[in-house]
């Protein structure tokens, strides 16, 4: 299975349809957002073509292959204009490893979800790395519409073996044999 992993979305149209091109360039079976999909949040400035309602339309075509983790600026009404449900987290079997996702506000790398994980992935910092602590790998893949620290509008590309960091314009940041 290929994943493209984006976060932090946060209602921007073109992030949005730059994200799903690329998904599509690189053949991702599903695509796993982590959280912020629609709402700018109130610390955020307006992102670049923020539309929240043609991104839930986006979205929303795209939900046979969508596995979408609830944020913490996404509310009630958000999951009501989405045709496919906001988790709190997830717990994934890819090529033999066990996924753990979740936005990033309650699990992250100084905060570990409990149980016994290969790959932990969040978002909502709005920077993206790969790193491994303590034998598990950690990833976030920043945010598509509103970086921050430096980093560059990115996702995640997870198959099998291999998880990498690309920049939305399809430069490879980093890679990470699993």
């Amino acid at each position: 299975m290929r994943v493209a992993i984006a976060s932090d979305v946060h209602g921007s149209l073109p992030a949005a349809r730059a994200f799903l091109e690329r998904a599509d360039t690189l053949g991702a079976d599903k695509i796993l957002l982590l959280g912020d999909l629609y709402y700018h949040g109130a610390r955020n400035p307006l992102p670049d073509g923020y539309a929240p309602k043609e991104v839930a339309a986006l979205l929303n075509g795209n939900k046979e292959r969508l596995l979408a983790i609830r944020g913490n600026c996404d509310s009630d009404v958000d999951v009501t204009v989405s045709d496919f449900d906001l988790l709190p987290a997830a717990v994934l079997s890819i090529g033999g490893k066990t996924v753990f996702a979740s936005h990033g506000d309650r699990y992250d790398i100084d905060c570990p979800p409990k149980g016994e994980y290969d790959l932990v992935l969040y978002g909502h910092y709005h920077t993206c790395f790969i790193r491994e602590k303590e034998g598990v790998i950690y990833a976030n893949p920043g945010s598509l519409s509103l970086p921050k620290e430096g980093t560059p509008p990115a996702f995640l590309f997870l198959d099998e073996d291999k998880l990498t960091l690309y920049a939305l314009t399809g430069a490879v940041l980093a890679e990470r044999a699993l």
